[in-house]
């Protein structure tokens, strides 16, 4: 009976994982790119759920409609990063330089952006809704907020809070 079950266990295992489809889906390992250069470098539409990328240089990286939910950012350089589209959702992004940026379209929901730098953004679109923001970000994030986030339906303006 034992090994009957233990080979019954195997092979759930092995049909769990028999379509690439499944092994995404229950992906655990996320990528570590903690301390890496990587400028230019092209990430755009990748699924990077819980990716770390502290203290990486990301300037002129390429972060279009990528899966970010949960990364960790801290600390990161991302000057004239397009992350249009992108979902930083749940994601920690503190003292991150965006100087540059194209945010367009991204949701930031529930992410922890103290201390990040927003000069010369492009935030047309971006969703901040529940985002722990400084005070002094959010009134400069609202001198130049507009539209409409296409996935979430929220505009840019309610999500900051903006009067």
């Amino acid at each position: 009976m034992f090994w009957q079950q233990l080979i019954a266990f195997f092979l759930g295992i092995s049909l769990l994982f028999s379509t690439p489809e499944a092994a995404l889906a229950d992906w655990t390992h996320p990528f570590s790119f903690s301390n890496a250069e990587l400028t230019k470098h092209d990430f755009s539409l990748q699924s990077l759920q819980a990716s770390e990328f502290s203290n990486a240089n990301m300037e002129l990286a390429n972060f279009n409609g990528a899966d970010l939910r949960g990364a960790v950012f801290s600390a990161s350089v991302m000057t004239k990063a397009t992350l249009h589209g992108a979902d930083l959702s749940n994601s920690l992004a503190d003292q991150v330089n965006f100087t540059g940026a194209d945010l367009s379209n991204t949701n930031f929901t529930e992410a922890l952006l103290l201390r990040a730098v927003f000069t010369n953004v492009n935030i047309t679109g971006a969703d901040f809704t529940d985002a722990i923001l400084d005070r002094v970000q959010i009134k400069e994030l609202c001198e130049i907020a507009s539209g409409v986030n296409p996935k979430t339906g929220i505009e840019t303006r309610d999500s900051l809070g903006c009067k």
